[in-house]
């Protein structure tokens, strides 16, 4: 298996992981982030969060052509990119504590770098487009 294969397989891994957890089990993922796990807007939110991240995990084990993966992985960097910007800004101002702020920031960077990987050459603007 090559890099570009196994970082799809590890990013398809970890967003399966994390969107059953949040879908499955969202009072447990509050508890995690300090929130409180009895608040119904949170759980609610956690699952919707759940099921994208599942959708978007079974999508890059299975894209019908190298278009579409391609399509997913750009995709893909621009939602970890945005999570990993919205946890650090959650701690910055105090909506997460730090230590769970830094951990969300970090799965979603490492997140980023993976869809990188799995693309196999540097994002560029498509043809005909003003660079």
């Amino acid at each position: 298996m090559d890099a570009r294969t196994a970082a799809r397989h590890a990013l398809a891994g970890i967003r399966l992981v994390n969107g059953a957890a949040a879908l499955l089990t969202p009072r447990m993922m509050a508890r995690r982030l300090g929130a409180d796990p009895e608040q119904p807007a949170l759980v609610y939110v956690l699952r919707m969060f759940g099921v994208r991240t599942v959708v978007l995990g079974a999508q890059l084990l299975c894209p019908a052509d190298a278009d579409e993966l391609d399509r997913l992985l750009r995709t893909g960097t621009l939602i970890h990119a945005s999570d990993a910007l919205a946890a650090a800004c959650a701690g910055r101002n105090g909506l997460l504590p730090c230590r769970m702020a830094a951990a969300a920031t970090a799965i979603s960077t490492v997140n980023v770098a993976l869809t990188l990987v799995a693309r196999g050459r540097p994002c560029r603007p498509p043809e005909g487009s003003p660079s």
